[in-house]
Protein backbone atom coordinates (compact mmCIF):
# COMPACT_ATOMS: atom_id res chain seq x y z
CA UNK A 1 0.00 0.00 0.00
CA UNK A 2 1.04 3.63 -0.26
CA UNK A 3 1.15 6.47 2.25
CA UNK A 4 0.45 9.94 0.85
CA UNK A 5 1.84 13.10 2.46
CA UNK A 6 0.56 16.55 1.45
CA UNK A 7 3.99 17.91 0.53
CA UNK A 8 6.30 17.96 -2.45
CA UNK A 9 9.73 16.33 -2.11
CA UNK A 10 11.20 19.83 -2.37
CA UNK A 11 9.76 23.33 -2.40
CA UNK A 12 9.64 24.88 -5.88
CA UNK A 13 10.14 28.64 -6.24
CA UNK A 14 7.17 30.53 -7.66
CA UNK A 15 7.44 31.43 -11.36
CA UNK A 16 8.44 34.98 -12.26
CA UNK A 17 6.10 35.01 -15.26
CA UNK A 18 3.60 32.89 -17.10
CA UNK A 19 5.59 30.68 -19.49
CA UNK A 20 3.43 27.92 -20.99
CA UNK A 21 6.07 26.98 -23.55
CA UNK A 22 8.49 26.27 -20.70
CA UNK A 23 5.67 24.26 -19.12
CA UNK A 24 5.43 22.31 -22.35
CA UNK A 25 9.17 21.61 -22.26
CA UNK A 26 8.84 20.35 -18.69
CA UNK A 27 6.12 17.98 -19.88
CA UNK A 28 8.90 15.92 -21.46
CA UNK A 29 10.07 15.05 -17.95
CA UNK A 30 6.56 13.85 -17.16
CA UNK A 31 5.24 11.98 -20.19
CA UNK A 32 8.28 11.59 -22.42
CA UNK A 33 10.01 8.31 -23.23
CA UNK A 34 12.39 8.77 -20.28
CA UNK A 35 9.99 10.83 -18.16
CA UNK A 36 8.79 10.23 -14.63
CA UNK A 37 5.71 8.36 -15.82
CA UNK A 38 8.06 5.86 -17.46
CA UNK A 39 10.31 5.39 -14.44
CA UNK A 40 7.25 5.10 -12.18
CA UNK A 41 5.45 2.68 -14.49
CA UNK A 42 8.48 0.43 -14.96
CA UNK A 43 9.40 0.16 -11.30
CA UNK A 44 5.79 -0.06 -10.12
CA UNK A 45 4.91 -3.05 -12.24
CA UNK A 46 8.31 -4.67 -11.84
CA UNK A 47 7.75 -4.53 -8.07
CA UNK A 48 4.24 -6.00 -8.44
CA UNK A 49 5.52 -8.79 -10.71
CA UNK A 50 8.83 -9.44 -8.93
CA UNK A 51 9.69 -13.16 -8.73
CA UNK A 52 11.18 -14.75 -5.59
CA UNK A 53 10.73 -11.60 -3.51
CA UNK A 54 11.69 -13.25 -0.24
CA UNK A 55 14.87 -14.82 -1.68
CA UNK A 56 15.92 -11.69 -3.57
CA UNK A 57 14.70 -9.23 -0.96
CA UNK A 58 17.49 -6.59 -1.32
CA UNK A 59 16.79 -6.25 -5.05
CA UNK A 60 13.02 -6.22 -4.60
CA UNK A 61 13.35 -3.61 -1.83
CA UNK A 62 15.47 -1.40 -4.07
CA UNK A 63 12.90 -1.40 -6.89
CA UNK A 64 9.98 -1.00 -4.48
CA UNK A 65 11.48 1.95 -2.59
CA UNK A 66 12.50 3.82 -5.74
CA UNK A 67 8.95 3.27 -7.03
CA UNK A 68 7.59 5.38 -4.17
CA UNK A 69 10.10 8.14 -4.84
CA UNK A 70 9.17 8.17 -8.52
CA UNK A 71 5.52 8.69 -7.63
CA UNK A 72 6.66 11.84 -5.81
CA UNK A 73 8.64 12.87 -8.89
CA UNK A 74 5.50 12.65 -11.01
CA UNK A 75 3.83 14.93 -8.47
CA UNK A 76 6.79 17.34 -8.47
CA UNK A 77 6.99 17.71 -12.26
CA UNK A 78 3.20 18.06 -12.54
CA UNK A 79 3.27 20.92 -10.06
CA UNK A 80 6.11 22.59 -11.94
CA UNK A 81 4.21 22.34 -15.23
CA UNK A 82 1.05 23.83 -13.72
CA UNK A 83 3.00 26.65 -12.05
CA UNK A 84 4.72 27.63 -15.31
CA UNK A 85 1.48 27.40 -17.26
CA UNK A 86 -0.41 29.60 -14.80
CA UNK A 87 2.33 32.04 -13.83
CA UNK A 88 2.58 34.06 -10.62
CA UNK A 89 -0.54 34.70 -8.56
CA UNK A 90 -2.31 37.83 -9.74
CA UNK A 91 -4.19 38.52 -6.53
CA UNK A 92 -7.50 38.66 -8.37
CA UNK A 93 -10.71 38.09 -6.46
CA UNK A 94 -11.67 34.45 -7.01
CA UNK A 95 -15.31 35.17 -6.15
CA UNK A 96 -15.88 37.96 -8.68
CA UNK A 97 -16.80 35.78 -11.64
CA UNK A 98 -14.84 36.80 -14.70
CA UNK A 99 -15.13 38.61 -17.98
CA UNK A 100 -15.09 36.09 -20.81
CA UNK A 101 -16.28 38.49 -23.52
CA UNK A 102 -12.87 39.85 -24.61
CA UNK A 103 -10.99 36.56 -25.18
CA UNK A 104 -8.77 36.87 -22.07
CA UNK A 105 -6.75 33.81 -23.14
CA UNK A 106 -6.33 34.64 -26.81
CA UNK A 107 -2.56 34.20 -26.48
CA UNK A 108 -3.07 30.53 -25.64
CA UNK A 109 -3.81 29.81 -29.31
CA UNK A 110 -0.12 30.42 -30.08
CA UNK A 111 1.47 28.12 -27.48
CA UNK A 112 2.84 24.68 -28.21
CA UNK A 113 0.39 22.71 -26.05
CA UNK A 114 -2.84 24.69 -26.35
CA UNK A 115 -4.80 21.62 -25.21
CA UNK A 116 -3.19 22.06 -21.82
CA UNK A 117 -5.40 25.13 -21.44
CA UNK A 118 -8.41 24.21 -23.54
CA UNK A 119 -8.89 20.84 -21.85
CA UNK A 120 -6.90 20.99 -18.62
CA UNK A 121 -7.00 24.67 -17.50
CA UNK A 122 -3.22 24.90 -17.48
CA UNK A 123 -2.71 21.69 -15.55
CA UNK A 124 -0.34 18.80 -16.27
CA UNK A 125 -1.29 15.48 -17.89
CA UNK A 126 0.81 12.44 -18.90
CA UNK A 127 1.92 13.67 -22.33
CA UNK A 128 5.32 14.62 -23.70
CA UNK A 129 6.50 18.05 -24.85
CA UNK A 130 4.57 17.68 -28.12
CA UNK A 131 1.33 16.49 -26.52
CA UNK A 132 1.74 12.80 -27.42
CA UNK A 133 0.26 10.59 -24.72
CA UNK A 134 2.44 8.45 -22.51
CA UNK A 135 1.50 4.79 -22.87
CA UNK A 136 2.09 1.23 -21.72
CA UNK A 137 4.62 0.59 -24.51
CA UNK A 138 7.22 2.36 -22.35
CA UNK A 139 6.96 -0.30 -19.60
CA UNK A 140 9.39 -3.22 -19.39
CA UNK A 141 8.67 -5.92 -16.83
CA UNK A 142 10.10 -9.30 -17.87
CA UNK A 143 10.40 -11.21 -14.60
CA UNK A 144 14.12 -11.58 -15.31
CA UNK A 145 15.76 -9.59 -12.54
CA UNK A 146 19.05 -8.92 -14.38
CA UNK A 147 17.29 -7.79 -17.56
CA UNK A 148 14.92 -5.54 -15.63
CA UNK A 149 17.72 -3.98 -13.57
CA UNK A 150 19.73 -3.36 -16.75
CA UNK A 151 16.68 -1.75 -18.35
CA UNK A 152 16.22 0.44 -15.27
CA UNK A 153 19.84 1.56 -15.42
CA UNK A 154 19.36 2.49 -19.09
CA UNK A 155 16.12 4.30 -18.23
CA UNK A 156 17.76 6.42 -15.52
CA UNK A 157 20.68 7.30 -17.81
CA UNK A 158 18.28 8.40 -20.55
CA UNK A 159 16.26 10.36 -18.02
CA UNK A 160 19.34 12.30 -16.90
CA UNK A 161 20.07 13.33 -20.50
CA UNK A 162 16.47 14.48 -20.91
CA UNK A 163 16.59 16.48 -17.69
CA UNK A 164 19.81 18.23 -18.72
CA UNK A 165 18.40 19.15 -22.13
CA UNK A 166 15.20 20.50 -20.63
CA UNK A 167 17.26 22.40 -18.05
CA UNK A 168 19.21 23.99 -20.89
CA UNK A 169 15.98 25.07 -22.60
CA UNK A 170 14.24 26.87 -19.72
CA UNK A 171 15.24 30.01 -17.84
CA UNK A 172 12.63 30.42 -15.10
CA UNK A 173 13.69 29.34 -11.62
CA UNK A 174 10.63 27.07 -11.33
CA UNK A 175 11.61 24.75 -14.16
CA UNK A 176 15.32 24.86 -13.38
CA UNK A 177 14.78 23.92 -9.73
CA UNK A 178 12.75 20.87 -10.77
CA UNK A 179 15.46 19.83 -13.23
CA UNK A 180 18.32 20.43 -10.78
CA UNK A 181 16.76 18.30 -8.05
CA UNK A 182 15.83 15.50 -10.44
CA UNK A 183 19.32 15.45 -11.94
CA UNK A 184 20.73 14.76 -8.47
CA UNK A 185 18.17 12.11 -7.61
CA UNK A 186 18.48 10.54 -11.07
CA UNK A 187 22.20 10.09 -10.51
CA UNK A 188 21.39 8.29 -7.23
CA UNK A 189 19.00 5.90 -8.95
CA UNK A 190 21.33 5.20 -11.88
CA UNK A 191 24.15 4.47 -9.45
CA UNK A 192 21.90 2.27 -7.31
CA UNK A 193 20.84 0.12 -10.24
CA UNK A 194 24.47 -0.11 -11.41
CA UNK A 195 25.53 -1.36 -7.98
CA UNK A 196 22.65 -3.85 -7.97
CA UNK A 197 23.84 -5.24 -11.30
CA UNK A 198 27.37 -5.47 -9.94
CA UNK A 199 26.20 -7.42 -6.87
CA UNK A 200 24.08 -9.88 -8.83
CA UNK A 201 26.39 -10.45 -11.82
CA UNK A 202 29.91 -9.54 -10.65
CA UNK A 203 30.38 -7.21 -13.62
CA UNK A 204 32.26 -4.02 -12.69
CA UNK A 205 29.63 -1.76 -14.17
CA UNK A 206 30.85 1.18 -12.10
CA UNK A 207 33.83 1.39 -14.46
CA UNK A 208 31.51 2.90 -17.07
CA UNK A 209 29.92 5.33 -14.59
CA UNK A 210 28.78 8.03 -14.72
CA UNK A 211 26.76 7.55 -17.91
CA UNK A 212 26.08 10.15 -19.19
CA UNK A 213 28.91 12.15 -17.63
CA UNK A 214 26.99 15.17 -16.32
CA UNK A 215 29.10 17.15 -13.81
CA UNK A 216 26.45 18.15 -11.29
CA UNK A 217 28.94 20.48 -9.64
CA UNK A 218 28.59 22.80 -12.65
CA UNK A 219 24.80 23.18 -12.30
CA UNK A 220 23.84 25.89 -9.78
CA UNK A 221 20.45 24.37 -8.93
CA UNK A 222 22.13 21.10 -7.91
CA UNK A 223 24.45 22.66 -5.34
CA UNK A 224 22.26 22.73 -2.25
CA UNK A 225 21.18 19.13 -2.83
CA UNK A 226 24.81 18.03 -3.18
CA UNK A 227 25.74 20.03 -0.08
CA UNK A 228 23.07 18.34 2.02
CA UNK A 229 24.15 14.90 0.80
CA UNK A 230 21.08 14.07 -1.29
CA UNK A 231 23.34 12.53 -3.94
CA UNK A 232 24.34 9.71 -1.56
CA UNK A 233 21.01 8.86 0.08
CA UNK A 234 18.36 6.32 -0.77
CA UNK A 235 15.08 6.70 1.11
CA UNK A 236 12.88 3.75 2.04
CA UNK A 237 9.69 5.86 1.80
CA UNK A 238 8.32 3.50 4.43
CA UNK A 239 8.39 3.50 8.25
CA UNK A 240 9.55 -0.10 8.55
CA UNK A 241 10.07 -1.79 5.19
CA UNK A 242 12.68 -1.98 2.40
CA UNK A 243 15.76 -1.59 4.62
CA UNK A 244 17.25 -4.68 2.97
CA UNK A 245 18.46 -2.53 0.06
CA UNK A 246 21.24 -1.25 2.35
CA UNK A 247 23.11 -4.41 1.31
CA UNK A 248 23.31 -2.88 -2.17
CA UNK A 249 23.48 0.83 -1.35
CA UNK A 250 26.18 1.13 1.29
CA UNK A 251 29.00 -1.21 2.35
CA UNK A 252 31.54 1.61 2.54
CA UNK A 253 31.17 2.60 -1.11
CA UNK A 254 31.29 6.25 -2.11
CA UNK A 255 29.25 8.42 -4.42
CA UNK A 256 29.99 9.02 -8.12
CA UNK A 257 33.50 10.33 -8.98
CA UNK A 258 32.43 13.87 -9.92
CA UNK A 259 30.13 14.29 -6.90
CA UNK A 260 31.16 15.49 -3.44
CA UNK A 261 32.51 12.55 -1.37
CA UNK A 262 30.54 10.67 1.20
CA UNK A 263 29.43 7.18 2.09
CA UNK A 264 26.20 5.88 0.61
CA UNK A 265 23.41 5.52 3.16
CA UNK A 266 19.85 4.22 3.34
CA UNK A 267 17.51 6.59 5.20
CA UNK A 268 14.29 5.37 6.81
CA UNK A 269 11.22 7.28 5.69
CA UNK A 270 11.28 10.22 3.30
CA UNK A 271 12.78 13.68 2.84
CA UNK A 272 11.36 16.55 4.90
CA UNK A 273 9.77 17.96 1.77
CA UNK A 274 8.29 21.40 1.06
CA UNK A 275 4.90 23.01 0.72
CA UNK A 276 2.79 22.64 -2.40
CA UNK A 277 2.19 25.87 -4.30
CA UNK A 278 -1.50 26.73 -4.34
CA UNK A 279 -2.90 27.52 -7.76
CA UNK A 280 -5.36 30.40 -7.63
CA UNK A 281 -8.86 29.97 -9.02
CA UNK A 282 -9.63 31.44 -12.45
CA UNK A 283 -13.40 31.99 -12.59
CA UNK A 284 -13.55 32.97 -16.26
CA UNK A 285 -12.33 29.49 -17.22
CA UNK A 286 -14.62 27.81 -14.69
CA UNK A 287 -11.81 26.70 -12.38
CA UNK A 288 -13.10 25.81 -9.88
CA UNK A 289 -16.37 27.37 -11.08
CA UNK A 290 -17.71 30.47 -12.84
CA UNK A 291 -19.12 32.05 -9.67
CA UNK A 292 -17.67 30.02 -6.79
CA UNK A 293 -18.85 32.16 -3.85
CA UNK A 294 -21.10 29.44 -2.45
CA UNK A 295 -18.53 26.71 -3.07
CA UNK A 296 -15.82 28.61 -1.18
CA UNK A 297 -18.22 29.36 1.66
CA UNK A 298 -19.17 25.69 2.00
CA UNK A 299 -15.50 24.65 1.96
CA UNK A 300 -14.73 27.19 4.68
CA UNK A 301 -17.52 25.84 6.88
CA UNK A 302 -16.32 22.26 6.39
CA UNK A 303 -12.75 23.24 7.23
CA UNK A 304 -13.84 24.93 10.45
CA UNK A 305 -15.96 21.92 11.38
CA UNK A 306 -12.92 19.61 11.01
CA UNK A 307 -10.88 21.56 13.57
Amino acid sequence: MFLRVDKLQIEIPAPSQQDPNAGAALQELLGGKYGEMSTLGNYLFQSFNFRSKSKLKPFYSLVAAITAEELGHVELVSNGVAMLNNGPDTGEDETSGGDISNAPFESMTDIRLAAGFFSHAGGATPVNSNGISWNNDFITTTGNVVFDLLHNFHLECGARLHKLRVYESVTDATGREVCGYLLVRGSVHAHAYALALKKITGVEIERMLPVPNIPLGNIPECQKYLAEGSHRRLYTFSPDDYREMSGIWGNGEVALPDDPPGELTVVDGMPDGGKIHELAGVPNVFTPNYAPEEMLEIASKLYRASR
